[in-house]
């Protein structure tokens, strides 16, 4: 079931400076799926709408200005390059946006914040190596493809 969930930002001009809106873009898995779309869709209620208002205020910003405040964070290590958006459910539960930025305008919108996958996670607790090889397995797909497959989201 694809239902729309965030509502874009404006198509970019190339000529915008380059503090302008960036766009908001799904990718989609070599499988057909869109697996951030997914991960949003199973989210509670409030969850979702936290996580959407922290992409969109990001876009908005745009992501290079953008401060976070805890809910934006620029990962390291091994997951330097994704960025994660952080909401917390009900018991504490931890969920987790992540998140690349295309500065190379790839997409015919211009620069885009790329939703790539979602997880979630029990209070105090720590995801995999596997579920972090995971998520870097799908940037690298997203990023290895000349013309990248994607979604711009539509409302």
């Amino acid at each position: 079931m694809a239902t729309s969930i965030v509502r874009p930002v404006p198509p970019k001009d190339p000529r915008k400076p380059p503090n302008s809106a960036w766009s908001i873009a799904f990718f989609d898995d070599e499988d057909g799926s869109t697996p951030a779309r997914d991960f949003l869709e199973l989210c509670p209620t409030s969850v979702r709408a936290n996580l959407i208002a922290v992409v969109k205020a990001v876009a908005e910003a745009p992501p290079p200005r953008f401060g976070g405040g805890g809910k934006w964070e620029a990962m390291h290590g091994d997951m330097k390059g994704f960025y994660e958006v952080r909401g917390t459910g009900p018991k504490r539960r931890q969920y987790r946006l992540f998140c690349l930025l295309d500065h190379r305008g790839r997409l015919p919108e211009g620069p885009a914040l790329v939703l790539i996958t979602g997880m979630s996670k029990p209070h105090l607790t720590e995801f995999s190596a596997r579920d972090y090889a995971r998520v870097r397995r799908l940037g690298e797909d997203y990023r290895s493809r000349p013309s990248a497959r994607y979604q711009v989201s539509d409302s």
